[in-house]
């Protein structure tokens, strides 16, 4: 069983995060809403800008470092619920100067963003869940160098409003890599550029994490789904399965009906083992306790998958107000210490902590 050092680096209330180099000195630091924490140690922080407080959330659900701008400084990637756009904001290579935000294009209500290079073209695009729209994608424009711009060319891939959840899975097998949404998939077609790509509409999860994650889970040589309930109780996966006659059907199966809230997750090698775990928890106040289960105990897990069955591990549990955390809206994981294993950085309106991964034989004091 792995052991984490938790840090509490701040009690900043912000939901999403990354890790990437910001100052360019060589050292990754962390960046949270408004503010940036600089490495190794991560107490020195920095303003960014000022982002709204709207109704007990801020007005930013992702954080993700992009070049947009060709400048060679890693710029960030955000949008929210309230915003109706996709924005960016420009690193200005200089400490303490505040970042500039501009318009990258026009989107609806969004949980948040994930990203995927859907063309190959080594860049990922930008995929909104914006919940009652249909499912588009961003894609930065380049210069003759490959160098971005500062553009974006949004592009319309489905026809109906894409619901509460949405993630990548190759589900027919056929190398491409289609896109999940709350009732169904949509099927990329051989040039991604040429839509409304076909919607099979096979099944309803209802209000589910972004992201659903595509994994083979019992081995069967089918990509099954792995998805939370957002808004409510439960942890699931649905079974791929093809009947007699062809035609594709999907069997649901409970993970865990403990847990509330499960709003992002990701299928990583937490362990070392060569094999995928999946790691979650819960989303503090989602709704501002609004849903079944919002004033549980709260929580990070990693799971390890074998062959259908998903073993639970505890990261950490317990009360927000007692120093708990969960997994906000967008976590982050990538090995901070430089020991082989992935640490974690979770933001969420508990406050912004630091899971330090010490392996499977290190002691743990937190």
């Amino acid at each position: 069983m792995l052991k984490f050092r938790k840090r509490k680096l701040s009690d900043e209330r912000f939901e999403a995060c990354s890790v990437f180099d910001v100052n360019g000195d060589g050292v990754m630091d962390i960046v949270s809403g408004a503010y940036w924490y600089e490495g190794p140690d991560y107490v020195k922080k920095h303003r960014i800008c000022d982002i709204a407080e709207i109704d007990g959330y801020h007005d930013d659900f992702c954080d993700y470092p992009l070049d947009v701008d060709g400048d060679g400084r890693m710029d960030i990637i955000t949008a929210s619920f309230w915003s109706l756009s996709v924005r960016w904001r420009r690193n200005p290579g200089e400490t303490e100067t505040l970042w500039e935000t501009a318009e990258a294009g026009p989107t609806g209500h969004t949980e948040t963003l994930r990203f995927y290079d859907i063309d190959g073209c080594g860049i990922p695009e930008i995929f909104p869940n914006a919940i009652d729209e249909p499912q588009a994608f961003f894609k930065l424009v380049c210069d003759a160098s490959g160098k971005g711009t500062g553009q974006f060319t949004k592009i319309v891939i489905g026809s109906e409003h894409a619901g509460h959840g949405m993630g990548f899975a190759d589900i027919n097998g056929n190398g491409k890599m289609d896109i999940v949404l709350q009732k169904g998939w949509l099927e990329q077609p051989e040039d991604p550029y040429a839509g409304p790509w076909v919607f099979h509409q096979e099944f309803d999860l209802g209000a589910a994490s972004i992201p659903i994650l595509g994994y083979d889970v019992n081995g069967d040589g089918l990509c099954d789904l792995i998805y939370g309930a957002a808004h409510d109780y439960g942890l699931f996966w649905m079974e791929q399965q093809i009947g007699a006659d062809g035609a594709r059907v999907w069997k649901k199966h409970v993970i865990e009906l403990d847990g509330s809230q499960f709003h992002d997750m990701q299928l990583a090698d937490i362990d070392g083992d060569g094999q995928l775990e999946l790691v979650t928890g819960k989303r503090y106040r989602a709704h501002n306790d609004g849903d079944p289960g919002a004033f549980d105990p709260i929580g990070m897990y990693y799971y390890r998958i074998d062959q259908g069955r998903f073993e639970k591990h505890v990261i950490d549990f317990g009360n927000a107000e007692e120093g708990a955390s969960g997994a906000g809206i967008y976590f982050w994981m990538q090995d901070l210490t430089g020991n082989g294993y992935l640490d974690i950085v979770a933001p969420g309106k508990e406050g912004l902590f630091l899971f330090e991964n010490l392996g499977s034989e290190a002691g743990c004091d937190g």
